[in-house]
């Protein structure tokens, strides 16, 4: 199926993107509608960075809760902004770790350093006539399909053409200590060495799906680093097919042999390499075609109202739950819904009621 084919179909598909075997499989590709965005563009500058400024994006409203950045902090961002844009890996993973922290005043530290990298990347994108530089890919599929094996393959012969590839492979946690159980660095050797390419196993820490809330942050921090590529590997697990969904330009689902169906159209083989090279020829194609319409640009805008809202969403209820009046009243509710005696619905309308309460009494005061 040639691209003059393949560009219409893919416009009208609603189902998630199928697609690359590690032996023999198919490839098909999915890019959901984007909604409606609106961005008002503006500048103003850091607390407690009077020499930095921002441009291209509103921020005063989201950093000005965060005190006055000590000499020590700001010695720090400032280490790991230069660091992480004149390519340095060791600065790109200290930086991805200081955003994926639940500390609080590092979370603080982290947003700063995001807005300093959002700002450089968007003088970036300005000079590319406000085309994104970065192609996002997002790979899933089932457990053992051989995910790592496919990209390493392509990543090796990107590096190979120029590129640099950046690898955020999201890994279930470990119940006992926090961190990643398969290790997808291991199962990379060869890319893992190459120094255009740059590999993060990144814990779920149980988040649905297989998508930690950071893995976004994660993916802007590589692209302020330089890396023109940026591949997601979930762990497969079915809802993460969504979330990633929200952060990728193009989605691939991995698929054993046997494994696809009548919508499959080309097959690759990660042990011989046969069909790589013409498999991310289409690939780049996709793209292009996106860029010249535009739609590529709509939907970056979009995920970033998505991503919003989501983490919203996960805040919001983080906060109701330790809200001291639902903590209250939450023991004795589980209890008389596990006994039959009222309806969850009831119990989660007291619980409301008892969070509104008191959320209105407090601001009243």
């Amino acid at each position: 199926m040639g691209p003059s084919v393949l560009f219409p179909l893919l416009h009208r598909l609603s189902s998630p993107l199928r697609t690359v075997t590690p032996t023999w499989g198919r490839w098909l590709l999915h890019q959901l509608p984007p909604p409606s965005c609106t961005h008002t563009p503006c500048i103003t500058s850091f607390p407690g960075l009077n020499s930095q400024h921002i441009r291209g994006m509103c921020v005063e409203s989201t950093l000005s809760h965060i005190k006055e950045l000590s000499p020590p902090e700001q010695r720090l961002l400032n280490k790991l902004y230069e660091g992480l844009i004149s390519g340095q890996r060791a600065s790109l993973a200290e930086s991805i770790t200081l955003v994926e922290t639940q500390h609080p005043r590092k979370k603080e530290l982290a947003q700063v350093l995001l807005q300093r990298v959002l700002a450089h990347r968007k003088e970036q994108e300005k000079q590319n006539r406000g085309k994104p530089l970065a192609f996002r890919v997002g790979l899933s599929g089932p457990p053992g399909a051989g995910k790592s094996t496919f990209i390493e393959v392509v990543g090796k012969m990107l590096t190979g053409q120029g590129h640099k590839v950046s690898v955020l492979a999201v890994d279930p946690s470990s119940c006992t200590t926090g961190g990643s159980l398969m290790g997808d660095k291991t199962r990379m050797t060869e890319l893992s060495r190459d120094m255009s390419a740059f590999i993060r196993p990144s814990p779920t820490s149980g988040t649905l799906g297989g998508v930690t809330r950071t893995t976004n942050e994660a993916i802007v921090l590589c692209e302020g680093g330089g890396y023109d590529i940026v591949l997601v590997e979930t762990v497969g697990v079915g809802q993460s097919e969504f979330a990633v969904a929200d952060m990728v330009d193009m989605f691939v689902l991995l698929i054993p042999p046997a494994g696809g169906d009548e919508l499959q159209v080309v097959r690759v083989s990660s042990q011989t390499g046969e069909g790589v090279a013409e498999l991310w020829g289409k690939m780049e194609a996709f793209r292009s075609a996106t860029l010249s319409s535009g739609d590529f640009q709509d939907r970056r805008r979009a995920q970033h109202k998505v991503w919003m809202w989501s983490l919203i969403q996960e805040n919001v209820l983080r906060h109701f739950q330790e809200h001291p009046a639902v903590r209250e009243e939450l023991p004795q509710l589980e209890d008389r819904v596990t006994r039959g005696a009222i309806s969850p619905g009831l119990a989660a309308d007291l619980l409301l009621k008892a969070f509104t309460s008191s959320s209105s009494s407090s601001y009243s005061q």
